[in-house]
């Protein structure tokens, strides 16, 4: 199953490129809905760099998850169209297909895409409807970073 949701932010393209490609942000958006916790290695980068990254996962960081792989690769990288996927899985999915595209719109303003495809069996419609509302959190966390001129020490 599929979900897509888009937005818009009133930064330059190559200011959230330059965001989205942090685990910071990653850990900032997701709060306080998902907490991860690094497992392989031991730390997650300071910049996304193609590879695989092993992370425990907590709901409202106390309800373990589980854990998931974080499998990243850069498709595009620019000017017309930035993009960041993760092709991961883990213990309640076995397919989570995150792509993120960054297209400018103006100087200052650009439109923030998130399209996932989730696989869990028999619960691919509950994990569905979770990404549904997680990834609409997050691009809520994501408009209020970008309207604080991305100050991370403000909830």
């Amino acid at each position: 199953m599929r979900v897509t949701l888009t937005t818009l932010l009133d930064t330059p393209a190559e200011r959230a490129w330059m965001e989205v490609q942090t685990a910071r942000l990653l850990e900032h958006v997701a709060a306080p809905l998902l907490v991860f916790t690094p497992i392989d290695p031991q730390a997650l980068p300071a910049e996304w760099v193609a590879g695989s990254y092993h992370v425990g996962v907590r709901l409202f960081g106390w309800l373990p998850l589980g854990t998931q792989w974080i499998v990243t690769t850069k498709p595009s990288q620019g000017p017309d169209c930035y993009q960041i996927r993760d092709n991961g899985r883990g213990t309640l999915a076995r397919r989570w297909d995150h792509l993120i595209t960054i297209e400018p719109l103006a100087p200052a303003r650009c439109r923030y895409r998130d399209d996932i495809e989730v696989q869990a069996g028999l619960l691919t419609p509950f994990v569905w409807a979770f990404a549904r509302f997680f990834y609409a959190h997050r691009q809520r966390r994501w408009r209020r970073l970008v309207a604080r001129g991305f100050d991370y020490t403000r909830y």
